[in-house]
Order: structure tokens, then sequence, then C-alpha cells
């Protein structure tokens, strides 16, 4: 589960254009991860995270501009996660993750 572990540029192609933040994402010892993501708008934890094996998935809980749950799914394939970020009534967008050197 360490393949999970580090910091993460991430880039989420939204209506608003591209929302840019940094995934700190740790594993525990249950087999889950989780972490915080963090850009112009805040922090939000990252929770609820599980890779199986190349699938993604995870939480987390907007609160700017508006409450939501974001629910992320994804690939992982090394250094880089290829996946959605699910905002329900908003729909899905694309986003992408790569691993910091």
């Amino acid at each position: 589960m360490a393949a999970i572990d580090g910091q993460w540029d991430s880039v989420a192609q939204s209506p608003m254009g591209e929302q840019k933040s940094v995934l700190t994402l740790t594993s525990k010892d249950d087999g889950s991860f989780a972490g915080t993501n963090s850009g112009p708008l805040g922090s939000m934890d990252v929770t609820d995270g599980q890779v199986t094996g190349d699938l993604v998935t995870a939480k987390m809980q907007l609160t700017v501009p508006f409450p939501m749950t974001l629910t992320i799914e994804g690939r992982l394939d090394g250094d880089t996660i290829e996946g959605t970020i699910d905002t329900g009534a908003f729909g899905k967008f694309p986003m992408t993750a790569t691993r910091k050197a």
C-alpha cells in the first residue's frame, strides 16, 4: 500500500478552469489511506481512501464556496493517478495527479 504515500500535484478540470492543488497522502495500518488536499481555497481532509489493485478511491468534504462531498476515483500507475472527481449534482470532472519527486 505504500505506493500511494507522498505528495501529489493534482489538477482537476472544472467548468471554472483548472483547479490545482497538492494531495498529501499517507497509508494507515489497516490498508487504507488518508491525507489533505491543499489549494488556493484552503485545505480539506482526504478520507475513506482505498487502493484496490490499481483503483484509487477517496472522499473530501468541500466547504468553500459551499459544502459538498467530492468523490475521487482513479487509476494508479506508478507516480500518476488519472481519474475523476465526482461532485454529485455538478457532475464528474477529469483529474490527474503526479507524485512529487
